[in-house]
């Protein structure tokens, strides 16, 4: 098989060498050429075509976002951003991934070159493999928050909780998703996998731009409608309380599936916790981490999604998830808010009531 050729675009020699030291641990992996600014990385790559660029947030002359930007208007190609772990690069790693990065590492810190090496590895062949989309000259955008759906219009809720995991492409989907809620949207808890410090500035965006109030989980905050929580990266796992009222639980331990949050404990916690009560959804990413997680939530009657392959960055924990049972359906993207607040509405719950006296009085007959 050809190489995986990656062009790595920092302003610092030091982070230049030690990305392609990382990169080369890998066989399948070839650093075609570097630049160490927006000009010389636009010349490389007319040169080069590379198939992935890493691209540092912060750099002189032009900066990542803006030189991203172009990339993504002139020539789609999947981009890894390389950003500080702090509020700023934190940031501006949200709105690159808005505008249509493929994905962001954070620059390792001390003892940390082994999980920066395999995370960004990861990343690199995951972007390789989209490169037939970004050929096509798919870009990506994140949705409206002046999007005003008829079904959010009147929406009702009903007293069930919803659970969101997602990965890689994530930001884009649950950005959408989250434009077509309703301020009295029900409880929400969304695990994405994403750095430390990267999440508080992605819960913050969203609260700025979309009716709900979106925030980073807290330990023991209670589960509330008309609120969003998001599970903090990295550090620990995000879960819900076993007995009313519900509230978050932060909880320690090793990765799951390979992740810190993962999806599967925040899934399976609520099929534990509210059983039928509750809507699953497995958004785009690599993996298959919360398969079973969705699998049980199934299995305890509630209802559970997964986005279809069409509209999926990386059609990986979705596939697994509806592979192995776990998903009822494949949606869209642009479907999945609709259906989300379809089967936690009232008015869903009186039509299925209502449903089940017909068929049952047709088996009286």
């Amino acid at each position: 098989m050809k190489p995986i050729r990656v062009l790595v675009v920092d302003d610092s020699a030091t982070m230049r060498s030690l990305i392609r030291e990382m990169l080369l641990r890998d066989p399948a992996i070839e650093v075609a050429g570097e630049a160490g600014d927006a000009l010389e990385a636009r010349a490389a790559i007319k040169a080069l075509n590379p198939d992935v660029i890493t691209l540092d947030v912060e750099m002189p002359k032009m900066n990542g976002l803006e030189f991203l930007d172009k990339i993504m208007r002139l020539r789609p190609a999947p981009v890894i951003m390389v950003s500080s772990v702090t509020a700023s690069g934190a940031s501006a790693a949200i709105k690159a991934l808005e505008i249509g990065a493929f994905d962001c590492v954070a620059k390792p810190g001390p003892g940390e070159g082994d999980v920066f090496a395999r995370a960004l590895i990861d990343k690199v062949r995951a972007a390789a493999g989209s490169l037939a989309r970004f050929a096509a000259g798919r870009t990506r955008s994140a949705g409206s928050c002046q999007t005003s759906l008829p079904v959010a219009a009147d929406y009702c809720p009903d007293g069930r909780l919803v659970a969101i995991g997602a990965s890689t492409g994530g930001v884009e989907a649950i950005t959408a998703i989250m434009s077509e809620f309703p301020e009295n949207c029900p409880p929400t808890i969304i695990t994405q996998h994403m750095p430390p410090v990267f999440t508080k500035s992605f819960a913050e965006r969203l609260d700025r731009r979309c009716r709900p109030n979106v925030s980073e989980a807290l330990d023991g905050a209670p589960l509330l409608p008309g609120h969003v929580y998001l599970a903090p990266g990295g550090t620990t796992h995000l879960a819900i309380s076993p007995t009313p009222p519900h509230r978050c639980k932060l909880l320690a331990g090793e990765p799951v599936n390979g992740h810190r949050p993962s999806v599967d404990v925040l899934l399976k916690s609520v099929a534990k916790a509210v059983s039928a009560k509750a809507v699953g959804v497995i958004l785009t990413g690599m993996g298959r981490d919360g398969a079973e997680g969705l699998l049980a939530m199934r299995r305890a009657g509630a209802r559970t999604l997964a986005q279809d392959e069409a509209s999926c960055l990386i059609y990986g924990m979705p596939k697994a998830a509806f592979e192995c049972g776990g998903a009822e359906m494949q949606v869209p993207l642009s479907r999945i808010a609709s259906e989300i607040l379809r089967f936690s509405s009232s008015e869903q719950k009186e039509t299925s009531d209502a449903l089940r006296v017909s068929v049952a009085r047709t088996h009286r007959r």
